[in-house]
């Protein structure tokens, strides 16, 4: 029983991965909180299913992020771009609305019922790991995961795009004042960020159900993961991401009654502890 529980947090934990990685990342280059990440997600899933229900789940691995990263160039040049310098408030409201516009878009196009994805025939049958079979489509989870974060981090740190990323989010106006076309940059690490909630939207769709309110049931631990993990930060956000899958998954086993309360409970403790997250504000 824990071996299958900790297995869950992985690919929870995964999936928060490829979900964040793109908060933050908007978060780092725009100073926007975004709420309608969430909403996002959820717009990369029902694309993705339409996709595969047309052709094959590869072909929806493909094609839902690339439509979503053109998405997220669009919102950078008419929200984000206009919305970095704005007051807080203005942004929430913005956002928040963007996130109401989706799902009416969503209800509208594909209606208010549960849909569900098959997994790729490859990946529907299940491994014994220490003796406790588990679905191969989840373990594939994980490994987008894994290439999600280990491609980012040697992306930001070894790629010339990666270091204009990194010194546009610590200080855009020396960085601008070299030569650098920053809102470019920031124009593309939207639709990356877009794109990878796209992703982890047609990742989820197998095993989780499609409906308009999926949005909201992991766009709060999203937020968790991104303030916890320090705004901004992407190796923050991959450590938070991986807590707070531990803790959901156990959580919901050995504390049922509280678990809706454990990501708020790891993010008031953090905050206490170190107000700027894991590892503070760095992209």
């Amino acid at each position: 029983m824990l071996t299958i529980n900790l297995f869950n947090g992985l690919v929870y934990g995964a999936l928060l991965i490829v979900m964040c990685s793109g908060l933050a990342l908007i978060y780092g280059l725009r100073r926007v909180v975004n709420f309608a990440h969430g909403s996002l997600y959820m717009l990369g899933a029902y694309i993705g299913y339409s996709i595969a229900s047309h052709s094959n789940f590869w072909v929806a691995l493909i094609a839902a992020p690339a439509v979503m990263a053109l998405l997220g160039v669009l919102l950078d040049r008419y929200g984000f771009r206009l919305l970095q310098d704005r007051d807080p408030l203005s942004v929430v409201l913005v956002t928040f609305g963007l996130l109401l516009v989706i799902e009416d878009f969503v209800q509208t196009v594909w209606g208010k019922s549960n849909l569900s994805m098959t997994a790729p025939a490859v990946l529907n049958s299940s491994v014994d790991i220490f003796g406790t079979p588990v679905p191969a489509y989840r373990i594939a989870v994980i490994g987008v995961g894994a290439f999600v974060a280990i491609g980012l981090s040697l992306w930001l740190r070894y790629s010339k795009i990666g270091l204009f990323v990194r010194a546009a989010s610590t200080d855009p106006t020396t960085t601008a004042m070299q030569g650098v076309n920053t809102d470019a940059v920031s124009a593309g690490v939207v639709g990356l960020g877009t794109a990878l909630a796209g992703l982890a939207g047609v990742v989820a769709a197998p095993f989780l159900s499609l409906s308009p309110s999926m949005s909201s049931d992991v766009i709060i631990d999203s937020f968790v993961v991104v303030v916890v993990g320090g705004l901004g930060s992407l190796a923050g956000a991959f450590v938070a991401a991986m807590v707070l899958g531990m803790l959901q998954a156990l959580g919901a086993v050995y504390l049922p009654d509280t678990a809706a309360l454990l990501p708020f409970v790891l993010m008031v403790a953090i905050l206490i502890w170190k107000p700027a997250g894991f590892a503070g504000s760095r992209t």
